[in-house]
């Protein structure tokens, strides 16, 4: 018989169908290999052609030139000019597109991914995200700040140069506030922050962990809504992503390096969107919520029951898949203070 699944933070329900379970093994594709190169005289976000992208936001310096580049999305979906508005059509309402919509670069290889970078360089990446994150949170127009990485042509990548993205709208998405009115119940109730609480149930419990050091834990949440569903939080309370600390910039470049390195050799590179979901601009100090990043490979695909209903049909159990991750077999590399699970 299948199982339905509540996550305790969103209070959404998830259907574990286990009489039709798949092995992790079965995720294993065996995708064409495309050959790479480290550098496209066509590609607009390659060192050399930076002519091509708007003038640059950020650039941290590498070994040779920019390390990490953040540029304006030359295609953005909000525009950085005018005032933020609101009008009324009868019942309807909408509001002006002021925004902001960036490019952050992560690496000047055309050919590697986080899954590949040496740990330095994805600490460059996530410090790009902080100094991003903390700068746009000061226009007044803004309201709520995503950071998000599409990989892969079905998780809606269309340049194949590794980047990630950030975007800062006028209001707070509907989502979010729901997700932090969800949080506040349930402060209020326990005197809790049910993310803590969630953080302390995993590393008890361990076999949904996937990997955990002094700062941070990576595990498949009890409710997955897809095979190989992770959530990467940081073990310190703290509501907004902005409010990182430099120690703990290494750190999740660690974790998000592992656990990105063991989807990419367990699971034959798969396409995949992770998101950082933090509060909005002015909940920074809230007790209810912790930021997190959710990672969700493109495993599965969406169709009219969950279109129906929002619940999600997850084919397999988080606690074998995070089982699997722990035993895939990276490449040798530099010693690591990872906790062992």
């Amino acid at each position: 018989m299948s199982e339905l699944r509540q996550n305790i933070a969103t209070k959404e329900w998830y259907v574990l169908a286990t009489e039709r379970a798949k092995r992790p093994e079965d995720f294993v594709a065996a995708k064409p290999k495309r050959e790479k190169v480290a550098k496209s005289d066509k590609c607009p976000f390659c060192p050399g052609n930076e002519a091509m992208t708007p003038p640059a936001t950020l650039e941290l310096p590498g070994a040779s030139g920019w390390q990490v580049r953040a540029v304006p999305n030359k295609f953005s979906a909000f525009s950085p000019v005018g005032s933020r508005e609101r009008h009324a059509k009868g019942i309807y309402r909408s509001m002006s597109g002021v925004g902001i919509h960036e490019v952050i670069i992560e690496t000047p290889r055309h050919d590697l991914t986080i899954a590949l970078l040496p740990v330095s360089d994805v600490e460059t990446v996530v410090e790009a995200y902080r100094s991003r994150y903390l700068q746009v949170s000061q226009d007044p127009r803004v309201e709520h700040i995503i950071l998000f990485k599409n990989h892969g042509e079905s998780a809606g990548c269309s340049l194949e140069h590794p980047h990630s993205q950030l975007i800062a709208t006028p209001l707070v998405p509907t989502h979010i506030r729901y997700r932090l009115e969800e949080a506040r119940h349930f402060h209020d109730d326990t005197g809790q922050c049910v993310f803590c609480v969630m953080v302390k149930e995993e590393r008890k419990a361990r076999e949904r962990m996937v990997y955990e050091d002094d700062l941070f834990v990576a595990f498949a949440p009890y409710a997955s809504g897809g095979p190989f569903e992770v959530w990467i939080l940081p073990k310190r309370h703290q509501a907004s992503f902005g409010d990182i600390s430099d120690e703990e910039v290494e750190s999740l470049a660690l974790t998000l390096k592992d656990v990105l390195a063991r989807m990419y050799h367990g699971l034959s590179d798969p396409d995949f969107n992770y998101v950082i979901r933090s509060v909005p601009k002015d909940e920074r100090q809230v007790k209810c919520f912790h930021w997190y990043i959710k990672l969700m490979p493109k495993l599965a695909r969406v169709a009219g029951f969950e279109l129906g209903t929002g619940m999600f049909v997850n084919v397999t159990l988080p606690e074998a898949n995070a089982k699997f991750l722990r035993e895939v077999k990276l490449p040798s590399q530099a010693p690591t203070t990872a906790l062992p699970c």
